[in-house]
């Protein structure tokens, strides 16, 4: 059985890290864990919900978090980085492993300021629909 979580993970990373308004921005940060000592702005890959689709090609449906940091001193950051996110995914077609997204699209997006003020996050919600190719 092919593993639908992994290589979109692999697929994501891998877009995001090409485009180049997010190039701008996150100077390739982009993890499912930010390493010790991270700058900032980054994104992280975080939670993923799945479950199988009764569909030809063994589909499976996902719904992503994708979470960006900033430490800038206001939201602008922290919303550049969710827009950019936005135009980079929304209905975009991916690959990797086997696995190709036959939907993607972001479901929506919120930024808020951390508790402390220290930190601005982007989040953003993703819906894929993947299969087998």
């Amino acid at each position: 059985m092919t593993d639908h979580e992994s290589a979109l993970q692999k697929a994501l990373v891998a877009a995001l890290k090409d485009d180049a308004t997010l190039a701008a921005l996150l100077d390739g940060r982009v993890w499912d864990q930010a390493p010790q000592g991270a700058a900032f702005p980054h994104l992280l890959i975080g939670r993923c919900e799945s479950r199988p689709l009764d569909a030809d090609g063994g589909g499976v449906e996902q719904a992503l978090t994708l979470t960006g940091v900033s430490r800038f001193a206001g939201s602008e950051e922290a919303k550049a980085v969710a827009a950019a996110v936005r135009a980079c995914l929304h209905e975009a077609t991916l690959e990797a492993d086997g696995v190709r997204t036959v939907s993607l699209r972001v479901v929506w997006s919120d930024v808020a300021r951390s508790g402390d003020g220290r930190r601005t996050w982007a989040v953003v919600r993703l819906r894929a629909v993947t299969e087998e190719i």
